[in-house]
């Protein structure tokens, strides 16, 4: 088999990689948790290619990074909740692995999968939303991602929306993502159970009897089984969502909004309540057109094939450069907002 591509998505809680064809299917995939040093992640990264290579044949890799990279994809210069700072991430594992090397921003890397090959492909100006630890955004503006003059854009997960509020690791108080993330469920469960009695609730007694085994994954159970305690923690984040979308679409105006990531695939629990807050709380309301709003097509996966696509179109760009490839490089090109 040829032209698969190894993508990795590189997130704060955990590293999966995959190999990935030109159709968006993934043929092979390793998980590790994220380790919390640059030696460490960087050996992490290297195993993972290493195992993967020996088993298939791949021309590249490409990597879905959660932090701030210059314009040119060359440089991580700000993770949030990885150990990078100023780091050429993509041209030194390149060195390491004898492979081509490309990052993207995760959530770039996400918008370009759902555009591709998922839910985001009939829009014509469209974000995806990746809330997983934090929240990520992509926004595909006329068929061409949108970076914003330093490649930093659109960093949506550290809008304010409660001044003064929880402290975040971005530096700041009252960030977006600690409402509405994965650990901000955790965080959210834990201020309700200050406040409250949850006397029927098992989640309650779980987090009494062991405060640190609670996890976004496990209250997202435990509201699938109508855990109340959960249940409420989710009509806090649904809240928190349509607050954020509001605000959005009044800078963007998307005319469609992917809801992926980690937590995407409990959008169920809380993507109706959502859409109520936000079609509530938009400027104007009642008297505009609404975005719609939908769940991801692609999953926890959508990172790892979006960043095998950037490497995909980045290899492919470079062969039609220099007379190898035609047909839809072009497209392929703008697609990335090259």
């Amino acid at each position: 088999m040829s032209d698969v591509i190894i993508g990795i998505d590189i997130g704060g809680t955990s590293v999966r990689a995959a190999v990935v064809d030109d159709r968006g299917q993934m043929l092979d995939t390793l998980r590790a948790v994220t380790p919390g040093t640059t030696d460490a992640l960087e050996h992490c990264l290297d195993r993972l290619v290493g195992e993967l290579s020996s088993r298939w044949s791949v021309t590249g890799v490409g990597l879905a990074i959660a932090g701030f990279l210059t314009r040119d994809r060359t440089t991580v210069r700000f993770a949030p909740h990885l150990p990078w700072r100023e780091a050429r991430v993509a041209d030194e594992m390149s060195a390491r692995v004898g492979l081509p090397v490309f990052a993207e921003h995760d959530a770039n890397a996400a918008a370009v999968a759902e555009w591709r090959f998922g839910a985001a492909g009939r829009g014509h100006n469209s974000l995806v939303l990746a809330i997983g630890t934090g929240i990520g955004a992509g926004l595909v503006l006329d068929g061409r991602l949108y970076r914003g003059s330093h490649g930093v854009a659109p960093e949506l997960g550290h809008l304010v929306v409660v001044p003064g509020g929880r402290p975040c690791s971005c530096g700041k108080r009252g960030c977006w993502e600690r409402y509405c993330s994965g650990t901000a469920l955790v965080d959210t469960v834990v201020e309700l159970l200050a406040d409250g009695e949850w006397g029927r609730s098992p989640l309650a007694s779980e987090l009494a009897a062991d405060p640190g085994s609670i996890t976004g994954r496990r209250i997202a159970a435990a509201a699938h089984e109508g855990d109340p305690l959960a249940l409420s923690a989710f009509a806090s984040f649904a809240a928190s969502l349509g607050q954020g979308l509001a605000m959005v679409a009044d800078v963007f105006d998307p005319d469609l909004i992917v809801i992926a990531g980690g937590v995407g695939r409990a959008s169920a629990l809380y993507l109706d309540d959502a859409r109520e807050h936000y079609a509530a709380m938009l400027t104007g309301a009642g008297h505009r057109t609404l975005a719609r709003i939908r769940g991801t097509q692609l999953g926890e996966s959508a990172g790892m094939i979006g960043a095998a696509e950037v490497a995909r179109t980045a290899l492919h760009a470079d062969l039609g450069a220099r007379g190898g490839v035609g047909g839809d490089t072009a497209m392929a090109r703008a697609a990335l907002g090259d």
